[in-house]
């Protein structure tokens, strides 16, 4: 067997492997992860995400604290920057059964 040829079984055996995690993650409460490994999203993409969902947290809490009762313009500037094979309601949705920056979920999850 050449290079090629493992090299294209040992990528069958992992998606494999991942379709096989992801049946058992439905089963638990690891939605999010479930999610992130059946869209193919990147580890970058992940950072990227939860270092969105912490400035959304604090813009949250500022604005709160300012007497804000409506965040639906948070909802908007988080799906703008999900990527494009993500939907908004399923991140939301996973993210509240993860316990993920739940106050955050907890808000933005009135508007899906």
């Amino acid at each position: 067997m050449n290079e090629h040829e493992l090299l294209v079984q040992r990528i069958n055996l992992l998606e494999f492997h991942q379709r096989l995690l992801g049946n058992m993650l439905r089963n638990s409460n690891f939605d999010f992860y479930r999610v992130i490994i059946e869209n193919g999203i990147t580890e970058q993409e992940v950072k990227n995400f939860y270092q969105l969902c912490e400035s959304l947290s604090k813009k949250m809490a500022e604005q709160k604290a300012e007497g804000y009762v409506h965040f639906h313009p948070l909802l908007i500037e988080l799906s703008a920057s999900l990527p494009a094979n993500l939907k908004i309601e399923e991140i939301v949705k996973a993210c509240l059964q993860q316990n993920l920056f739940e106050p955050l979920f907890k808000e933005l999850h009135k508007y899906v």
